[in-house]
């Protein structure tokens, strides 16, 4: 019979290690709309929103430890031969005989464990000012968590595209060197008989060099664009498969109005924040009042003797005098309101310019691609007549390149004017305070209900 120990070691032999089960699953190809859902999950930068968001919650908590009361425990220890001390200790001790000597009462000591009840009954409003301004600075920290979660959604859809458009560059510098490798087959089967010079052959040669640089810099460009893409869903490194027809567009916004930034939100929550600052401060003006009861048991060693005692009462505080301070804490408060003030007014007018920017990009970007899907369209027929031509030997070699640049040339035209179309709309649903997409405004939007 198998014993415990063998059958312990079997099962850690069987059993996935705890570490690969918690690994996250990635999909075998990443679309746009999974990879910002994937970024908004796992990117540094949303753990930092998220901690910026609990360290504000954490402000409201202290801010309402004013409207509790406090109990503190106190205990102190003490021997002394001071008489004003050591008499006070022999009364409170139930020590006190006619024979003392008010002069020299001797040593005695003291240990007294007492506790103490507090509860502010008016501190001015600088209480509820704290409140409403931590509270304020929490909405402000959450519309911030968003601000950055829209900026991050918006540059992984920008990568993803710029990542399909050096696969569509590969394609057309793949189409040109398979291209130029035909043509120069042909001029050296040509020159090989005698009816092609040794010019035109090094010209195609030229060309075919070319082509095959550029696919490799193309290539080159794609892998730096993978990285950038996984960086940007917090991933070190990994495989970039993009699924087939990811390139699908958007939905196209009907509603321009940008009410819906998170910025025009959260610079109005650090207005009220300032506010409350600023009435915190003045404040400062008003009188606090404190109730407040207290029991303490004495204990002496000295002279073996205890007591008891308790007090309860109302205590106010009115500063009549502290060098200015408040008067300066009032101005300061006032001049970090009026900046936020202003701050919100820069904001809305950046965000205008954003709004109108976005707009004119997509508007270009969509009239570039009309254009250049026609130029490609007849590029291509064009590079098809003219290939027939050259191996007929109806065409010199210097026009076939020509022809096959402009095919090239177009092609790549083609390729940027769709990738800046779909990145100019991405940009506008950004600036118009949109999710990027439709399905994802639940879970783009979860912090804010968290």
């Amino acid at each position: 019979m198998l014993g415990w120990r063998t059958i312990i070691l079997c099962l850690f032999m069987v059993l996935p290690p705890a570490s690969a089960a918690a690994e996250e699953v990635l999909p075998a190809a990443w679309t746009a709309e999974t990879a910002v859902r994937f970024a908004l999950a796992h990117s540094p930068d949303v753990k930092i929103g998220q901690a910026r968001i609990e360290a504000a919650q954490a402000a409201i908590t202290a801010e309402r430890a004013a409207f509790f009361p406090r109990l503190d425990l106190n205990s102190l220890y003490s021997q002394t031969n001071i008489p004003m001390y050591s008499f006070g200790n022999i009364l409170n001790q139930g020590k006190f005989h006619p024979g003392i000597d008010f002069n020299s009462p001797g040593r005695t000591d003291n240990l007294n464990l007492g506790v103490r009840l507090s509860y502010r009954l008016f501190s001015g409003g600088r209480d509820w000012a704290g409140l409403d301004a931590a509270q304020a600075q929490e909405l402000a920290a959450r519309m911030e968590r968003a601000t950055m979660d829209a900026q991050l959604a918006f540059e992984v859809v920008r990568a993803f595209n710029l990542v399909l458009q050096q696969e569509g560059m590969i394609r057309a510098h793949q189409v040109a060197a398979e291209a130029a490798g035909a043509a120069l087959a042909v001029a050296q089967a040509r020159y090989g008989e005698g009816v092609m010079l040794k010019a035109d052959l090094l010209d195609l040669e030229v060309q075919y060099a070319s082509a095959k640089e550029n696919l490799i810099q193309s290539r080159h460009a794609l892998t730096v664009g993978q990285r950038v893409f996984l960086h940007l869903l917090g991933l070190a490194s990994g495989e970039v498969v993009l699924e087939s027809g990811a390139g699908a567009q958007q939905a196209v916004p009907s509603d321009h109005s940008p009410e819906r930034r998170p910025e025009l939100q959260g610079a109005e929550a650090l207005i009220r924040a300032a506010r409350g600052r600023a009435r915190q401060a003045t404040a400062g003006y008003l009188p606090t009042v404190e109730g407040y009861a207290g029991y303490g048991v004495d204990k002496g060693y000295e002279l073996d003797g205890s007591g008891d005692a308790w007090e309860a009462g109302v205590r106010m505080q009115l500063n009549l005098f502290n060098g200015r301070e408040t008067s300066a804490e009032v101005a300061k408060a006032s001049a970090m309101l009026l900046e936020a003030q202003e701050r919100k007014r820069k904001v809305e007018l950046a965000i205008d310019l954003e709004l109108q920017r976005a707009e004119l990009a997509l508007q270009d970007a969509e009239e570039r691609l009309r254009v250049s899907a026609k130029s490609v369209e007849q590029a291509q027929e064009s590079a098809r007549v003219n290939r027939l031509r050259f191996k007929e030997g109806a065409l010199l070699t210097a026009d076939l390149i020509a022809v096959e640049n402009r095919l090239t040339e177009a092609m790549v035209r083609r390729t940027v004017a769709e990738t800046a179309q779909r990145i100019a709309l991405a940009d506008l649903r950004r600036a118009l305070g949109l999710p990027q997409f439709d399905a994802d405004q639940a879970a783009g939007a979860a912090h804010k209900t968290e």
